[in-house]
């Protein structure tokens, strides 16, 4: 691979973010929320995260040589906003980027897979996190497996310091093929760290490989007095 830098970013809060943390809160068995996933924008925290992203742009971004997108509305804001409206720097929108698609799970809390779909839920505890694909949907092998071909695309090109705006799945599996993490390494890695909405995660090639240098930096939305929210990301579905 070109690249010698990544820096990995997620998006920030949403307005799904919101409705889901709340949703389960309230033990709701679905999450109240018309829109589409590839619809949903950022709510007035996210667009505040990202402003201060831009603010970290101004002061460590400028070496960066190409931007990367999710094509999912709440991504491409995060990094417009970040950029200001504008760069004169490779700006591309990649759909193999976009998130975990959940199936028939999608929009459901964690309480309304146990109780609409217990089959599921018991898939879920045979077949692990990431080997379990809910019906109609994706598992994270199969996220990994997109994002592979991504990035041996991104391999033959002359970027070498390269931001990627996406989602915290998608961070987390471009981690485990880079470090890399086996399934073991990943799942243990997950279960004690969170993508934070608006977060930077910096890995630097070093020789062969690569090592990470920042996981989930938020230290800029302190800086600027954005505030620092913490949602899991997309609802799954938990052992018991």
């Amino acid at each position: 691979m070109t690249a010698t830098e990544l820096w990995l970013v997620r998006h920030g809060e949403s307005v799904a973010n919101v409705a889901a943390t709340r949703a389960e809160r309230e033990g709701l068995e679905v999450i109240p929320i018309d829109l589409r996933d590839a619809d949903v924008p950022l709510s007035e925290a996210g667009r505040e995260q990202a402003s201060a992203l831009a603010d970290w742009m101004v002061r460590a971004g400028q070496g960066i040589d190409a931007f990367y997108a999710s094509p999912y509305l709440r991504a491409r804001e995060t990094l417009s906003i970040a950029l200001g409206g504008g760069t004169d720097r490779a700006l591309i929108v990649d759909e193999r980027l976009r998130d975990r698609e959940l199936g028939i799970l999608d929009l459901l809390t964690r309480s309304g897979v146990a109780r609409r779909h217990p089959e599921e839920a018991q898939r879920r505890r045979h077949l692990g996190k990431y080997y379990h694909r809910p019906a109609g949907g994706e598992s994270w092998a199969d996220v990994a497996l997109r994002l592979r071909s991504f990035l041996g695309d991104l391999a033959e090109t002359d970027h070498a310091r390269v931001m990627i705006v996406a989602h915290d799945a998608v961070v987390m599996l471009i981690l485990s093929l880079l470090l890399p993490l086996d399934e073991p390494a990943l799942l243990e890695f997950a279960a004690s760290h969170t993508v934070l909405n608006a977060s930077v995660t910096h890995l630097v090639r070093a020789g062969d490989g690569w090592s990470l240098e920042q996981f989930s930096d938020v230290s800029h939305l302190a800086a600027e007095g954005a505030p620092v929210t913490v949602h899991p990301g997309s609802p799954d579905v938990e052992p018991e």
